[in-house]
């Protein structure tokens, strides 16, 4: 239940909010202009809709902030911070990111883990965290959706759906050309070309992306410069629109990526003890590990989904149906200690490092398959969506560990064989009441069932071969949701929102240090929202609010590595968070385009009986003991990885220069204090980041071409993104700044 103090606070923020929405009209009093901001489409219940009238907290980012993120070659950890109540990490590089909604998310860094968080490219789930990281090129938009959303994307959305749409065949012929060079050799290609094949019955698009970074740490150890830290990676998607009819199209994609390099680089003992600041004489270009040289990533992707859409006439519904088919193969060896050496095995360092840590895992083997069907339409003042869903997956992990101080020779290895398979049933209906009032719901009923089976056959402590171990947990839930959308005038509507979610179960089987799985039931979440979505169209803005509240029960969290240095799987009996958060788009003269974000995220950890084990590494432990030696409660903490404050803003201006304009953009992400695990420690945490961009250039008369400089993390920021707590104090960073020029032609 919520608190005297978290009510008084949820109340406060419903009061500003609804202020801010009464005040709004007032603002356009004193404005002067002519026109007004863009309509925002989005397609957030699965059609096209004005994203004001969405019942539910949406956030798209497209156009010229969209550009201006990936600017440096970013990977999809671009968009942390730069959305409300939205932040993205990862310990594995630039192909899993481990995101967080409103706090809720998962630290597993298993290539198997179980996400709260949903990606959905081109109405396609990933589910395997590594397909997440497909790289972002040729992007109409991105839609962040706040959950839960089971009724119509299913299981694993309890904390919501990121959502990517990419570009589509066009029946005119078009395309594009971009190019950068920047800091570190950072080289960024991408392009497109779409338009007709057969007039009106045939088009096609085809996109491609080339990213390359040079090594640019510097090992000190082996006295090698520039020895980590580069990738290359390539990616390509072609399309197919096929529309022999008015009636009926047929959208072919077929998509491919290739990534060679580093995996996340971490860095031994450059945390203070007893603080979370960096030691002194941190540099963030310098390493000193003995197993650098035989770190290594290599993912490999591709997949095709085929979508069919059928309209039966006017007055009838429009039937879709989406195939599709992806794999993985990847592979990732690093030094997992961050240094050299061992405390018996010297010299050793930087700092106290008890013993050497070198491991890897990979994919050899990954297939998924998803298949949906729907029904859409209207009849009246009725509208709905029924269908039917099937995900079927086999996935096989090795891991291995290996002898650091005896030359990197194979030491220990083990394997997980999942096999997941789920089915669903859901309707989604909404009906105008009258002009003013349009209420909705949905349901949707899921089976989740999951084969899996793991093995050690070899022990880097000499322990023997495990027997073959097996988990098959069976499951089925039912997720809902209810909402109520009141139109209090033509700019202004108000919304409530009730929902209901889940997780299906988590197995984790890294059996390489242990002799036991790890199964966590399946989670399930219950959402309270109210917002507000109008437009001022004398002021030229677009805004809106939302406060939430959710209980999570039976949470699902992992414990990673801790001193026993084995990851577990844990059900918190409950989870509360809630909070508010807000966006708004403003044109306030000719030429100046600003946005604005902003989200307050509380949470807590709640149950009485869970402990955990803290860090290995000599942490300052600020939890109490728990009942077992070795042990802290972790009841009342936040959840890992979520901040109290989120804020972003955005600011272009263009102004005329002969037949084109120069332009100028800038956008800065703040986030607040993170702590990085379950359990609170002085070292592993972040008090706060804060990054910015810049992109200054010269475009010409209908963005014909464009030639840019830009800079990502402009003041060189400075600031943890997480740590390995098992061996010594262990932190990895964010990047650099980068500066770089960019050119873009459109034809």
């Amino acid at each position: 239940m919520m608190t005297s103090a978290s009510l008084r606070a949820l109340l406060a923020a419903s009061v500003s909010v609804t202020a801010f929405a009464l005040a709004a009209p007032a603002l356009a009093q004193t404005a002067t202009a002519d026109t007004e901001v863009g309509e925002v489409l989005v397609t957030a219940q699965k059609r096209s809709e004005n994203i004001n009238d969405v019942p539910l907290a949406v956030t798209a980012v497209s156009g010229e902030k969209l550009d201006a993120i990936r600017s440096s070659g970013g990977d999809i950890r671009v968009f942390s911070a730069r959305v409300p109540s939205l932040t993205l990490e990862s310990s594995f590089g630039r192909t899993f990111p481990r995101p967080y909604i409103r706090g809720l998310g998962n630290t597993d860094f298993d290539l198997n883990a179980s996400q709260p968080v949903s990606f959905v490219y081109d109405e396609v789930v990933m589910e395997t965290p590594v397909l997440k990281g497909f790289p972002l090129f040729d992007i109409d938009q991105v839609e962040v959706l706040k959950g839960p959303q089971g009724t119509l994307f299913g299981r694993n959305t309890p904390a919501g759906v990121l959502k990517f749409d990419s570009a589509k065949p066009t029946q005119t012929f078009e395309g594009y050309a971009q190019g950068s060079y920047a800091t570190y050799d950072t080289i960024n290609l991408e392009g497109a070309v779409s338009g007709p094949i057969i007039e009106g019955v045939l088009a096609g698009r085809l996109s491609a992306l080339y990213q390359r970074r040079s090594d640019w740490v510097d090992n000190l150890r082996g006295g090698d410069k520039n020895d980590s830290e580069g990738y290359k990676q390539f990616a390509i998607r072609g399309q197919l629109l096929w529309t022999p009819t008015e009636n009926l199209d047929a959208l072919l994609n077929l998509h491919y990526q290739h990534l060679n390099g580093t995996p996340r680089v971490f860095r031994a003992n450059i945390i203070q003890k007893g603080t979370n600041n960096f030691v002194p004489g941190f540099k963030r270009d310098e390493i000193s590990q003995d197993a650098q040289s035989r770190a290594v990533q290599k993912i490999e992707s591709s997949g095709a989904n085929l979508k069919i859409t059928y309209d039966f006439g006017e007055g009838m519904p429009e039937l879709t149906s989406v195939t599709a088919y992806e794999r993985v193969d990847a592979y990732s060896r690093g030094d997992i200690d961050g240094g050299f050496g061992a405390s018996f095995a010297p010299p050793f360092g930087p700092g106290f490092i008890p013993f050497p840590a070198e491991s890897a895992d990979g994919i050899p083997f990954h297939r998924q398959f998803t298949q949906e069907l729907r029904l859409a339409g209207n009849n009246g003042p009725l509208g709905y969506t029924v269908g039917a869903y099937y995900f079927n997956e086999s996935i096989k992990i090795d891991s291995f560990d290996y002898n650091t101080l005896g030359g990197g020779a194979l030491q220990g290895y083990a394997y997980q064989n999942q096999k997941s398979e789920s089915w669903a049933l859901f309707a989604n209906v909404d009906y105008d009441v009258s002009e003013q009032l349009n209420i909705g719901g949905g349901i949707r009923y899921s089976d989740d069932k999951k084969d899996f089976l793991a093995q050690r056959t070899r022990s880097p402590f000499g322990a023997p071969r495990t027997a073959i171990l097996r988990a098959n947990p069976d499951t089925s839930e039912v997720s809902f949701n209810l909402n109520a959308t009141y139109a209090a005038s033509d700019t202004l509507n108000l919304y409530a929102r009730v929902s209901r979610g889940y997780r299906a179960p988590s197995i984790q089987g890294r059996l390489v240090f242990g002799d036991t799985l790890s199964i966590a039931d399946k989670e399930t979440v219950m959402s309270y929202e109210a917002g507000i979505k109008g437009k001022v169209p004398e002021a030229r803005l677009r805004y809106d609010a939302a406060v939430f509240y959710y209980d999570a029960n039976d949470l699902q969290i992992t414990a990673v590595g801790g001193g026993a240095n084995f990851n577990r799987l844990l059900n918190a009996d409950k989870a509360v968070g809630y909070g508010f958060e807000f966006n708004a788009e403003l044109e306030p003269v000719d030429r100046l385009l600003i946005t604005a974000g902003l989200s307050y995220n509380n949470t807590e950890i709640k149950d009485s009986a869970l402990f955990t084990q803290p860090c290995g590494g000599g942490c300052t432990v600020l939890d109490p003991a728990g009942p077992i030696a070795g042990t802290v409660r972790i009841d009342g903490n936040s959840l890992p990885n979520a901040p109290k404050w989120i804020a972003n803003v955005t600011a272009g201006y263009s102004w005329p220069m002969g037949e084109g304009e120069l332009f100028v953009f800038t956008d800065w992400a703040y986030r607040s204090k993170v702590n990085f695990f379950l359990y609170q420690s002085a070292e592993f945490n972040d008090s706060k980041l804060l990054e910015g961009g810049l992109r200054l250039g010269y475009r010409a008369p209908e963005a014909r071409w464009e030639v840019a400089a830009f800079g990502r993390n402009i003041t060189n920021d400075k600031s943890l993104e997480g740590g390995i707590d098992f061996n010594n104090l262990t932190g990895f960073v964010n990047d650099p700044r980068i500066l770089g020029v960019e050119v873009k032609t459109k034809f």
